[in-house]
């Protein structure tokens, strides 16, 4: 489901990897039987090898952790929200490839 470097958040681990990180998070909101969802991964996971070690980037699955994305108000998916310093800075709700992934990174540069 994930790639080498994509980081699988959940409810347990959402506070250390997510709120508590220095720099740019970029979670994927996602569910298995979401299409777009499913298009997106591979996207997110390519972008996860390409940005090691300058944004952390991971995937949470919404069905298995609704309490994170209740939190956030993931309404729609697949939603991708950055996050810098713990605090949301940008989001993108829908799939439309990687240059809409690449413009949200650019976000608070």
């Amino acid at each position: 489901m994930a790639g080498a470097n994509t980081i699988v958040f959940s409810d347990a681990n959402f506070a250390d990897e997510v709120i508590n990180a220095k720099g740019k998070v970029m979670v994927d909101f996602w569910a298995t039987w979401c299409g777009p969802c499913v298009m997106a991964g591979p996207v997110v996971d390519a972008m996860a090898d390409d940005y090691k070690g300058k944004v952390k980037i991971g995937k949470l699955d919404v069905d298995a952790n609704q309490e994170t994305a209740a939190k956030y108000n993931v309404m729609s998916i697949p939603t991708v929200i950055l996050f810098k310093d713990g605090k949301e800075i940008a989001r993108k709700v829908g799939f439309a490839g990687r240059p809409m992934y690449e413009n949200l990174l650019k976000t608070a540069e």
